[in-house]
C-alpha cells in the first residue's frame, strides 16, 4: 500500500512562523532533559547496587519508566492537544514537568545523604560496603518521581516540534529533536565518565558519601543547571499560539484521562496498528542494552563486581566509565547520523530504512551476547596471550558500543517521523497520537524490566542472555516491518505538515 499523507486538515491554532534556527533554540529542552536522562542510563543501574540492591532486582527498578509513560505521557498528550493555557498548550507541561525533574534529580544525587540522616550506618563509607536501605528506599523514590516527570515533559515536547516546524517538515523538526538528544547525551556521559568530580568539589564527599558517590551528586547537580537553562530557552523561542477558548471548551465535556486515551485508540489513522506492533518489537530488541549496557561492561567486560573486594569495585567502575566514554561517542554517532536519516528514507523509504537497522542491530546484540561469553571465558579456549586478548574483548566491546548509534538515530527518528505523517494525514491530534506511540514503547520495557533479571538468573550469566534475547527480538522486528509497516510515499516524507491538533 503506497500512502501518501499530505497536510492536515483539523482545527489547530495557527503556527507561527519560525525560522530553522529558532526551531533548533525552540527544542533545546530536549538536550536538558537527555542530560539527565544519559545520566541516569549509565550510572543508576550501577550504583544502586552499591546501595545494597541486588543485580537480579535492578531491572524492577526500572518498571517506574514502562509505568510512567504508560498512564503519564498518553494522557499528558491528551491534555496538551486542548490545552487552553496563555502559554499555549505545551510550553504549561514542559515547565511544570522540568520543575519537578530538577527536585528528583536532587534527591537521587543525594540518596546517600538522606539515608545517612534518615537512620542508615554512621560508619564512614570508605570502611563500610554492606546495605543502605534508607538511601535506596530515598533512591527509589526520586528515582520514579525522575521518570514520572521526564515523561510529563516528552510527550508535550515532541508534539511542540510537531506545532511549531510547518514548512520545515517533520524530517527537520526530527532531526532537530535527536540533534539535542545527542548533545544531552554526549554531555551526560562525558559527566558520567569523568572520576574528577570529587577533586573538583571535594565538599560534595561526606561520610555516606565517598568519591564515586560525590561523582554522580557533582553529575547531578550540573543536570540541574543545563536543564533551568534549556528549558528557558525554549519558553522564550517556543512562540505558541495559545487555543481557541471555544476549541477548549469543546472537550470539557469529553472523557478524560486513561479513558479518554483508550477510546482514542478507535480512532487511529489507517496503517497506525501496525507501526505500533513493530515498534513493540523494536524497543524489546533495545532495552536490554539501555538498561544494562554499563553495568555489562563493568561485569562481563572487566570483570567486576559493585559489591566484591575493593579490586572488584576499582574493576567494575573502571567498566561503567569506559560503558559511559563509549556512549559519549555512541551519542557523537547519534548526532551525525540524525542528518542522514531524512535522505535516506527519501531514496530508499521509511520502512526499508526502519527495517535495515534492525537487521544491525540484531547482528550487534548477538555480538554484545558472545562478547560476553567469550570474556567470561565460556569458549575461545587457551590463548598464549591473554593480556592481549582482554585488551581486543575491551576495544571491541567500545566498537560495540559506538556503532550502535547508527540504528539508534534510526530509532529515535523514524517511527516518530511515520506517526506524523499518519495523524497530519487524519487531520492532527499529534500529542495523541505520540502518546499512543509512547504506549508500545514502554510495554516492551515493562516487559524487559520484570523479566530481564529472573531471565539471566535462570542462566546464571549476568547480563549476556537478555542480550541474546534482544537479537532474537531484533530479527522478529525486522520480518515484521518488512510485511506489515506501510509503505510511505518517498516524497511526502519531507513535505507533510506535523501541525498538532485539538
Amino acid at each position: 500500500m503506497e500512502l501518501s499523507v499530505e497536510s492536515g486538515g483539523g482545527r489547530p491554532p495557527p503556527t507561527p512562523q519560525i525560522s530553522l534556527v529558532g526551531l533548533f533554540l525552540a527544542c533545546m529542552v530536549a538536550g536538558g532533559v537527555q542530560y539527565g536522562w544519559a545520566l541516569q542510563l549509565s550510572l543508576l543501574t550501577p550504583y544502586v547496587q552499591t546501595l545494597g540492591i541486588p543485580h537480579a532486582l535492578t531491572s524492577v527498578m526500572w518498571l517506574c519508566g514502562p509505568i510512567a509513560g504508560l498512564i503519564v505521557q498518553p494522557c499528558v498528550g491528551l491534555s496538551s492537544d486542548k490545552c487552553g493555557s496563555p502559554l499555549g498548550r505545551r510550553r504549561p507541561f514542559i515547565l511544570s514537568g522540568c520543575i519537578v525533574i530538577s527536585i528528583s534529580v536532587i534527591i537521587v544525587g543525594f540518596s546517600s545523604d538522606i539515608g545517612y540522616a534518615l537512620g542508615d550506618t554512621k560508619e564512614d563509607c570508605k570502611d563500610y560496603t554492606g546495605p543502605r536501605y534508607r538511601a535506596a528506599a530515598a533512591f527509589i523514590l526520586g528515582f520514579w518521581l525522575l521518570d514520572f516527570s521526564n515523561n510529563t515533559v516528552q510527550g508535550p515536547a515532541r508534539a511542540l516540534m510537531a506545532d511549531l516546524s510547518d514548512k520545515h517538515g517533520p524530517s527537520a523538526a526530527n532531526a532537530i529533536f535527536v540533534s539535542w538528544m545527542a548533545i544531552g547525551n554526549i554531555l551526560g556521559y562525558s559527566s558520567g565518565s569523568t572520576d574528577k568530580w570529587h577533586e573538583w568539589f571535594p565538599a560534595l564527599q561526606t561520610r555516606a558519601c565517598c568519591e564515586a558517590c560525590a561523582n554522580l551528586k557533582a553529575a547531578f547537580l550540573v543536570a540541574v543547571i543545563f536543564l533551568g537553562f534549556s528549558t528557558a530557552v525554549t519558553m522564550i523561542f517556543a512562540k505558541e499560539t495559545p487555543l481557541d477558548p471555544e476549541l477548549a471548551k469543546q472537550g470539557e465535556g469529553e472523557a478524560t484521562g486513561p479513558l479518554a486515551v483508550f477510546k482514542g485508540l478507535k480512532n487511529l489513522p489507517a496503517g497506525m496498528p501496525q507501526v505500533l506492533i513493530v515498534t513493540g518489537l523494536t524497543w524489546l530488541s533495545w532495552f536490554p542494552f539501555i538498561l544494562f549496557d554499563t553495568d555489562w561492561m563493568g561485569r562481563e567486560i572487566y570483570h567486576g563486581r559493585p559489591d566484591g573486594s575493593p579490586t572488584e569495585i576499582a574493576a567494575f567502575q573502571e567498566g561503567v566509565r569506559q560503558g559511559a566514554f563509549g556512549l559519549l561517542l555512541n551519542s557523537v554517532l547519534l548526532g551525525i547520523s540524525s542528518f542522514m536519516i531524512e535522505p535516506m528514507c527519501r531514496k530508499l523509504g521509511a520502512r526499508t530504512v526502519w527495517v535495515a537497522s534492525q537487521v544491525l542491530v540484531c547482528i550487534a546484540m548477538a555480538l554484545v551476547a558472545i562478547l560476553g561469553a567469550w570474556s567470561l571465558g565460556d569458549f575461545g579456549g587457551n590463548v598464549q596471550d591473554a593480556a592481549a586478548t582482554e585488551k581486543g574483548l575491551k576495544i571491541s566491546a567500545l566498537i560495540l558500543f559506538v556503532f550502535l548509534g547508527l540504528p539508534f538515530a534510526v530509532l529515535c527518528s523514524v517511527p516518530f517521523a511515520v506517526t506524523a505523517q499518519l495523524a497530519a494525514s487524519k487531520g492532527g491530534g499529534q500529542g495523541l497520537c505520540t502518546g499512543i506511540l509512547n504506549i508500545s514503547i514502554v510495554t516492551p520495557q515493562m516487559i524487559v524490566a520484570i523479566g530481564a533479571g529472573p531471565w539471566d538468573e535462570l542462566f546464571g550469566k549476568g547480563n549476556i542472555p537478555a542480550f541474546a534475547l534482544a537479537s532474537v527480538f531484533a530479527f522478529a522486528s525486522a520480518v515484521a516491518g518488512t510485511i506489515m509497516l506501510p509503505k510511505m510515499s518517498k516524497s511526502s516524507f519531507r513535505s507533510v505538515s506535523m501541525g498538532g491538533g485539538h
